[in-house]
């Protein structure tokens, strides 16, 4: 990662270099969020081809083939939401060019440093020491429509795994369990952790994993699997180790509002642990419109690597 993060800022001018580098400890690293909206950082609309390649060549390092796929995926969504909202072909608000990278510290010459992708429904965080990823959360991804309705690309279902494992859970309960489970007859509106700075939902909800039959377990495990194998295998494997010294009895599924999937039926669920939180929510355009998050409860942005980085300075 760190090589091609230098290989990626090699081909940079001196300009773009002053408008994506940062400290490691700079305000900036906490300014995140997931609407459409212009930021700090280096867009892919001010890159050549040839930037643009080592740029996508950095992502790659961080994210699996499936994580990849579902980011580039929803950056392309973007001329599909312009064309849904009616909005003009050189319309700005929905620019596939507005997804900005930042670097946090000099991979080149520090052992802590860190960087960022983010734009409308994208985030990743990532943080690094010594050669080794520490944290990328938060990690959103977004996709307005979750589902396409018309033209081209109707069917795109960008989304559809964490949607569709979600329900396939809650269907496996039975009436007791899903009296633990569903939390509530309406979804919120919103993930709930939304683009705080700290992610907290003070009281854990749902059912526990301790009280799931073991091919409920196994369908809990598979729902968790597709949100930390959005990494790349190894880092997923460090998250998973993790979760697991935590405890996976500790953890809770919790569903609120309609119990089906699909455009017209609000719906929300979480994975809540010691260590993690998992947030899906497909309320907003008639339930046609997913966010999903993971927190790092213990390390989002990479915070304990911040006295390493102090002393290096």
């Amino acid at each position: 990662m760190a090589a091609a993060a230098n290989e990626f800022l090699k081909t940079l001018s001196p300009q773009q270099k002053d408008k994506i580098q940062f400290a490691f400890d700079a305000d900036e690293r906490y300014n995140w969020h997931y609407i459409p909206k212009s930021r700090k950082g280096l867009p892919l609309k001010e890159l050549s081809d040839a930037q643009r390649r080592a740029a996508m060549a950095l992502l790659r390092t961080a994210l699996s083939d499936t994580g990849f796929e579902k980011t580039t995926s929803i950056i392309k969504l973007e001329a599909v939401l312009r064309e849904v909202e009616g909005r003009p072909v050189d319309d700005e608000y929905r620019d596939q060019g507005k997804y900005y990278f930042s670097v946090f510290g000099d991979p080149a010459t520090d052992s802590v440093w860190g960087w960022r992708l983010e734009g409308h429904h994208i985030s990743f965080n990532f943080s690094a020491k010594d050669n080794s990823l520490i944290s990328g959360t938060p990690g959103f991804l977004g996709t307005n429509p979750a589902i396409v309705l018309s033209g081209p690309e109707k069917g795109l279902y960008i989304l559809k795994n964490e949607a569709e494992t979600g329900l396939e859970l809650l269907h496996a309960l039975d009436a007791n369990q899903i009296k633990k489970a569903v939390i509530s007859d309406n979804a919120p509106s919103e993930i709930i952790t939304e683009a705080k700075r700290k992610a907290m939902i003070d009281k854990p909800e749902g059912i526990l994993y301790s009280e799931l039959n073991n091919e409920q377990q196994k369908l809990f495990l598979q729902l968790l699997s597709i949100y930390i194998h959005r990494y790349t295998k190894l880092f997923a494997d460090v998250m998973m180790k993790e979760i697991e010294a935590a405890g996976l009895n500790d953890l809770r599924f919790a569903w609120a509002g309609v119990q089906q999937t699909g455009v017209g039926n609000p719906h929300y669920y979480r994975i809540q642990g010691p260590t993690i939180i998992i947030e899906y929510d497909n309320t907003q355009n008639k339930a046609n419109h997913i966010h999903t998050v993971i927190r790092d409860l213990k390390n989002d942005f990479g915070d304990k690597l911040l006295e390493h980085y102090k002393k290096d300075h």
